[in-house]
């Protein structure tokens, strides 16, 4: 027996909030009981739920292993009548599918018998198990406290934090802080590393085009390079060496693409990551997004070795067609003896563990290539490299469908934006009705920003500032406004016994991490609007109060995991909203916080921190009093332009109406014709509760 807490998702019918419960559930009691917990929460009869884990889209039955899955589960009702034939009707036709899978694979495995090569265990072995000994190789201490030298690990906590506050998880377990942490590893390396189609020129730096290949050379060697790319220069012809030194491998592809896994304790199970494409728990990518002809995929770890290609693909009869070394007996076995050899020295405790860690993943595995593929999402192809090399290669995948999945409904957490713009907007009134300088204003503004930005490069755990003399003339200058902007900040000013006065965090150290990018961006604001003499007018100009905050958020689609949709309303100006098959129209609901009507008078969009045809250019503004099933039109827009990166614009809104929720519908973005992808950096909404 053991217990378990699963929390239950179910999207009620029509275009309402997702509905969450949670259900303490002990496995020895049955899957009828669980049904019945549920029933007696959602009131959906057992005999119409059909359960489905949201981790790996697999449908829950009388053979799952209820102490193994994850805990999020969604709950699809299965009505009676029309809807129940129909759900019948798909089972069988899923049946049949089923049958000419097996069928096909069958046939493969027959046909595998005549296309092996002799001695294909001895060449399959000696293809895989050098890999160990590099793998070995990274988990020397000392090289792995230099690539811990590399890691800025203070700031990917931070972030990790601040990404779980924005899904208003303030208090994370040690599980999910450590999944988000590597997450933010993930992203780090793809920012910090870049793709090299070319190298550099050794003398000039300028541009190089290849000529071949060279023998590696001794010192090469040393660090793993098994071949060596020859460069000439474009410009001075001097020739460059470009060794590819082999970096740890936890997965190897025999065509060719080397990727992770990292088992996550959130999860219960081994997650995909490509620190390469920024890509993570999306295995599908390589077949159904690159279109990748896969055959191996070997996982590789200090424990051992393992075949997980079954986890890579929904084509296993295509694939086992390809695996033409030696027979699918004869790889188990050879990794089965690899894996015996390496794990020959563990105490008996620590081989249970992975023995019965293996058991989970064998059956996973044995599940992973019957599942459906879902068509609502359709990945995208190899980022990385050239266009020139990724077609060379057919990777590409399918351009015209760079669609990502359905998305959840969304919570904003950025309630702490509006306070920032009540605040800062009550600053700007009090130099406004003073008629204050501009020189004066600016200094301000400058004297402001080098206090935040002195916080924000401070500890995140710790944050604390001396104010100097400039800074206390300041505070007394635009008191209780800068009280009100430091209370947003979650900070409070402090008096030594010194006498010194300073800033600091209070609270949860979090809040503030969240808080000061959003200030920071807000006065970069202000002062480039004063430096070109665009000046604040109440109601008018950046920042505002009365903003819209709080309310949840339902997008067409999104781009995971940077461009989802709240990132537009998170008050940072670097995220975006990305919609990957926008260009030629998509649609975003915003639905008021508890209901409440309110009366929009204005609205600003912001450009995003890049490309320039992706920006929006004609859409319409919609509201609704009952929440989002019927819709009127309160703003219209056509041929916007937006004239540089984070360019703030606002539109008045001329007929006023009452609403609960509100929908933009971006018809066309700037060049939609050449463009798949539309995006919008941020969107603030200004209106009166009524």
């Amino acid at each position: 027996m053991v217990a378990r807490r699963f929390v239950v998702r179910q999207a009620p019918a029509g275009e309402g909030e997702v509905e969450e419960h949670a259900v303490e559930y002990d496995t020895e009691d049955g899957l009828d009981v669980l049904r019945f917990q549920i029933f007696s929460l959602t009131s959906v009869p057992p005999d119409h739920q059909k359960i489905v884990v949201e981790a790996d889209g697999s449908v829950v039955d009388d053979g799952t292993d209820l102490e193994a899955i994850a805990e999020g589960l969604r709950l699809v009702s299965i009505d009676e009548g029309e809807d129940a034939a129909a759900a019948t009707r798909a089972q069988e036709k899923s049946d049949e599918e089923l049958a000419r899978m097996i069928q096909a694979e069958e046939e493969a495995l027959l046909l595998q018998q005549y296309s092996i090569q002799i001695n294909g265990g001895e060449v399959f072995r000696e293809k895989v198990e050098p890999y160990m000994h590099r793998v070995l190789m990274y988990e020397d201490p000392a090289r792995q406290e230099a690539a811990r030298k590399t890691v800025p690990i203070d700031e990917l906590e931070e972030k990790a934090l601040v990404s779980l506050a924005k899904e208003e998880n303030f208090s994370p377990s040690k599980n999910e802080e450590d999944h988000a942490f590597l997450l933010q590893l993930l992203f780090w390396f793809k920012q910090s590393f870049r793709w090299v189609n070319a190298a550099p020129c050794d003398s000039c730096g300028r541009e190089t085009s290849m000529v071949g290949m060279g023998n590696p050379l001794p010192s090469e060697i040393e660090f793993g390079a098994s071949r060596v790319e020859i460069y000439r220069c474009n410009h001075c012809s001097s020739i460059t060496r470009f060794p590819r030194y082999n970096d740890p491998s936890k997965i190897l592809d025999f065509t060719d693409h080397v990727w992770t896994e990292c088992f996550s304790n959130l999860y219960g199970r081994w997650m995909h990551l490509d620190p390469c494409e920024g890509v993570y728990d999306n295995p599908l990518l390589y077949e159904k997004g690159w279109s990748k002809k896969l055959d191996y995929a070997i996982a590789i770890s200090k424990d051992g070795m393992r075949d997980v290609t079954k986890r890579y693909t929904r084509k296993w009869h295509e694939v086992l067609s390809r695996r033409t070394i030696t027979s699918e007996d004869t790889v188990s076995a050879v990794l089965m003896n690899i894996t015996s050899k390496y794990r020959s020295g563990l105490s008996a405790d620590a081989l249970t563990f992975l023995e019965t860690r293996d058991k989970k993943e064998s059956e996973e595995l044995s599940k992973a290539t019957y599942l459906e593929v879902d068509t609502t999402i359709s990945l995208p192809g190899r980022q990385s490299g050239s266009v020139e090399w990724r077609t060379v290669r057919s990777e590409l995948g399918q351009i015209d469908t760079l669609t990502c999945s359905s998305c959840p409904v969304r919570r904003c957490v950025d309630a702490h934006v509006s306070k920032i713009y009540d605040a800062l907007s009550a600053i700007l009134s009090h130099f406004n009705d003073r008629q204050i300088p501009k020189e004066r204003i600016i200094e301000v503004f400058n004297t402001m920003k080098s206090l935040m930005q002195n916080l924000k490069d401070a500890h995140f755990k710790s944050r604390r500032v001396i104010l100097d003399q400039k800074l206390q003339q300041t505070f007394e200058e635009i008191s209780p406004s800068m009280e009100m902007l430091l209370s947003a900040l979650s900070l409070k000013p402090e008096l030594g016994t010194n006498g010194e006065r300073s800033v600091a965090t209070v609270g949860n150290p979090i809040h503030t991490s969240l808080t000061l990018p959003v200030a920071l961006d807000a006065v970069d604001e202000i002062l480039s609007n004063y430096k070109n003499n665009i000046f604040y007018a109440k109601g008018h100009h950046f920042p505002r109060g009365d903003r819209l905050c709080s309310g949840s958020i339902l997008a067409s689609s999104e781009q995971l995991p940077t461009g989802i949709a709240t990132a537009a309303f998170d008050g940072i100006r670097s995220s975006k909203w990305e919609e990957p098959d926008g260009a030629t129209g998509c649609w975003l609901i915003y639905k008021v916080f508890d209901d409440q009507t309110y009366e929009v008078q204005s609205y600003d969009l912001m450009s995003a921190n890049d490309v320039p045809e992706r920006d929006p250019m004609d859409w319409i503004l919609e509201g609704s009093t009952d929440g989002g099933s019927t819709w009127n039109t309160i703003d219209e827009r056509s041929s916007v332009l937006f004239d540089s990166r984070f360019c703030r614009k606002t539109f008045t809104v001329d007929k006023r109406c009452k609403a609960n929720a509100f929908r933009f519908r971006f018809l066309r973005a700037r060049e939609s014709t050449a463009n798949p992808r539309f995006q919008i950096g941020s969107i603030d909404l200004y209106g009166k509760s009524m």
